[in-house]
């Protein structure tokens, strides 16, 4: 037997203790979980949103850049694409929630300034540049969303091993050693009044 299971009243009081904190915990995973889930719930639902407007814009660019191809010639348009300045303004910061970090994607979302004339082009080629810069926009929002989700799945993940942890094994193992100690102290007070009441009765 190991000391702390050995019934004493000290012993009892420190498994009634364990035992409490205990189911606290899990009270407090299990509401953790909830609301990571509802969270995750969320952040599908507009992964989701945004995917269906991503595929949507990308159809209207293609379908302006082969207008543009068409009307410009492939070349032109390989040309006028290659001077497009390349973005630098996304900086990746962390929020939490419930512990959890998740990145936050912050853009600087800049007025369009074509490399090319407006004089030499056509409208078509104005057309596919919005909608591309806009498939841009959209994929940097859905990347930080989609990472996100990942990482609240993997914490969701944790923190159920860690719920079902306390509830299967920590709790039941404090449960029964507060019964089977409280049990022990029980007997040994009935043997007492036993012996007492002997006692008495070869002295009456």
């Amino acid at each position: 037997m190991k000391p702390n299971e050995f019934p004493t009243k000290s012993n009892l009081i420190a498994a009634k203790n364990s035992l409490a904190l205990a189911t606290q915990g899990y009270d407090l995973m299990d509401k953790k979980r909830n609301i990571l889930i509802q969270e995750l719930f969320h952040l599908i639902e507009e992964a989701s949103s945004i995917q269906s407007e991503i595929d949507s814009t990308f159809t209207r660019a293609y379908k302006a850049l082969q207008i543009a191809n068409i009307e410009l010639g492939i070349h032109s348009v390989e040309e006028i694409a290659a001077s497009v300045p390349v973005t630098d303004s996304i900086t990746i910061k962390t929020r939490s929630i419930m512990g959890t970090e998740i990145p936050l994607v912050e853009y600087e979302k800049e007025p369009l300034r074509p490399a090319f004339s407006y004089y030499g082009t056509r409208e078509s080629l104005d057309v596919a540049l919005a909608c591309f810069n806009k498939v841009k926009e959209l994929t940097i929002r859905l990347s930080m969303i989609e990472n996100s989700a990942y990482r609240l799945a993997t914490n969701i993940k944790k923190t159920q091993k860690r719920a079902n942890a306390l509830k299967n094994i920590t709790i039941p193992t404090y449960k029964n050693l507060s019964a089977h100690i409280s049990n022990a102290l029980e007997e040994k007070e009935r043997e007492e009044f036993t012996r007492l009441k002997v006692i008495k009765r070869m002295h009456g």
